[in-house]
């Protein structure tokens, strides 16, 4: 399925916000017209798309990237939390 003018306007975004002036946050609510957590749900789900990877392959394997290493980051925290002292 290829993607929508607005999931590419979020890739497109993510690749360039810092080029703005203005915090992300409001960035994302004047040009794509939405809440910052919204924004994180929609770029999210586009992070597996393989239509997104093809559109940008840069910004959705760095954005997968760090996925993993939050992922892995909570879950160590997680493993740390649940052991028990010796």
């Amino acid at each position: 399925m290829a993607l929508t003018e607005r999931e590419r306007s979020i890739i497109d975004f993510e690749r360039t916000w810092w080029t703005f002036d203005g915090t992300k946050e409001e960035l994302i609510r004047i040009r794509l017209d939405c809440t910052p957590e919204d924004f994180a749900l929609e770029l999210g789900a586009l992070t597996d798309s393989p239509d997104a990877l093809a559109h940008d392959p840069l910004v959705i394997r760095r954005l997968r990237r760090q996925r993993d290493r939050s992922r892995r980051a909570r879950s160590e925290a997680t493993g740390a939390a649940h052991r028990r002292p010796r």
